[in-house]
């Protein structure tokens, strides 16, 4: 049986086969190389806890436990920090039975800590869509250091297809790496390939940043607009670490520069919990050509999302935080990442999201 990540020409496939279902007509730009961007209905629920369904029930049977009052999206809607929503997407599913789904929060929606996971009717997983599955798809919003307007229409988070599990064991990987450098330096291969945090400073002396606790309103449709000193506190270092605050957010970089060969995928994931009392926020697919076009194959840096837990923790430089998973594609797609696709993270190093002016 042919397994692999489902590529965007395909995905075009499925919607005009009826297995992906819109409620208004996609945007050219919203199928990526190997993944679908999902937009955001025209209301929300404000409810009192996040849930899942569990098998038996659906998100209308738990909405009429947990809904505190709908609010229409239409003229806009700020959505509070530290308040837990859920939106009905635009997109819904009628999946065959060989295909399975995942999500993800899109790199923008990460770096604004925006805690944003899909759940669907009957399911007992966050952003784990199964076989087969036919009904409504859900986001479930909660933002964690900053308040945020939001649109119908908007894209906060994004879904990957899959046949079979293509995902490459670590003597793959190695071999993958052989043919065909994945990373710079030495590899950390061990349930994926690890990569590590770069606490050296950057040209304007800048390691990171962390999220300032009392900030205004961030209209997720104004790019470029924000001056990152009204959200953002600068981190500098001359001992190459940092202590993270319990529950604080931080946007820092990694050492390493890393490549997606066109005919795979990756997915960033947790490293291991026995490491530390923090956690790098995996919002994260990379696409098929991610760091391929940049300088000739030698890589882009992935920007780290990172939150402290129970403790404050001191992070050194080169410190192994997080893991790229890869995946096999089921075909190569006919675009790849920086070349026909745009983004705004194109070349990265450390960099705020979208929504703020250039340091």
């Amino acid at each position: 049986m042919t397994i692999g990540v489902i590529p965007n020409q395909l995905i075009s496939e499925m919607v005009k086969h009826g297995e992906i279902l819109v409620s208004k007509e996609l945007q050219k730009d919203q199928i990526q190389p190997a993944s679908l961007d999902l937009r955001l209905g025209i209301k929300a629920y404000r409810i009192r806890a996040s849930f899942l369904t569990g098998k038996l029930k659906t998100v209308s049977d738990r909405l009429t436990e947990f809904e505190m009052h709908k609010i229409d999206l239409s003229e806009g809607a700020v959505l509070e920090k530290g308040c837990v929503y859920l939106v009905p997407l635009m997109e819904s599913l009628n999946l065959p039975q060989n295909i399975s789904a995942v999500t993800n929060a899109k790199s923008s929606t990460g770096r604004l800590d925006l805690l944003t996971r899909t759940i669907t009717d009957n399911g007992t997983e966050f952003d784990r869509i199964i076989n087969g599955y036919s009904g409504p798809l859900y986001a479930e919003i909660c933002p964690r250091s900053f308040s945020v307007l939001v649109r119908p229409g908007m894209r906060l988070n994004q879904i990957r297809f899959r046949i079979g599990n293509s995902v490459l064991s670590d003597q793959a990987l190695r071999l993958l790496n052989e043919q065909s450098p994945l990373v710079t330096g030495t590899p950390v291969i061990h349930g994926g390939l690890g990569f590590s945090v770069d606490l050296t400073s950057s040209k304007n002396g800048i390691v990171g940043y962390r999220a300032k606790p009392h900030t205004g309103v961030i209209d997720l449709a104004k790019i470029g607009k924000y001056s990152p000193s009204d959200f953002w506190e600068t981190l500098h270092t001359s001992k190459k670490q940092i202590i993270l605050d319990p529950e604080a957010f931080y946007i820092l970089v990694s050492r390493e520069s890393v490549t997606i060969p066109p005919n795979y995928a990756a997915e960033m994931a947790p490293y291991l919990a026995m490491v530390g009392e923090f956690r790098v926020h995996y919002a994260g697919f990379f696409d098929p050509g991610f760091g391929w076009a940049e300088a000739a194959g030698r890589g882009s840096r992935g920007v780290l999302e990172v939150r402290c837990h129970d403790a404050p923790f001191v992070l050194e430089h080169g410190q192994v935080v997080g893991r790229l998973v890869y995946e096999k594609m089921l075909e190569p797609p006919t675009q790849l990442y920086g070349l026909e696709s745009q983004s705004n993270y194109q070349g990265q190093g450390l960099k705020l999201s979208k929504h703020f002016s250039i340091i």
